[in-house]
């Protein structure tokens, strides 16, 4: 069973930037899709940005021309840069990776706050 852990959320001020990864537990190959997602207390998870092995991609059009998703190493497959954070992104971000012939696997999330 694959494990995914996101890393390099934290407490930033608006403006500022923080570039979030995605790391497995063992070598990932084969994917299909990448995505990141963000959830606040209360409200539906949303998604954030979205990869297809492809190279095509989809963003929410919140973050739009401010968050970019990037693939990364099979290890790490997948990165969200996230530029000038505004308070209205503080969330918990999950990363989604889709497997070929494996199914969907959820990291347990890294809080992002965007405050000053």
């Amino acid at each position: 069973q694959v494990q995914l852990v996101e890393s390099g959320g934290g407490l930033v001020q608006p403006g500022e930037s923080l570039r979030l990864s995605c790391e497995a537990s063992e070598n990932i190959f084969d994917i299909n899709i990448m995505r990141w997602y963000r959830q606040v207390p209360g409200k539906q998870r949303e998604l954030v940005a979205g990869l297809r092995s492809g190279g095509s991609t989809n963003y929410a059009d919140s973050v739009k021309g401010r968050f970019t998703i990037s693939r990364g190493s099979a290890k790490v497959p997948v990165y969200l840069q996230m530029n000038s954070l505004k308070p209205e992104d503080t969330a918990v971000y999950y990363c989604m990776i889709q497997v070929y012939l494996r199914g969907d696997y959820w990291g347990r999330g890294t809080q992002v706050t965007v405050s000053s």
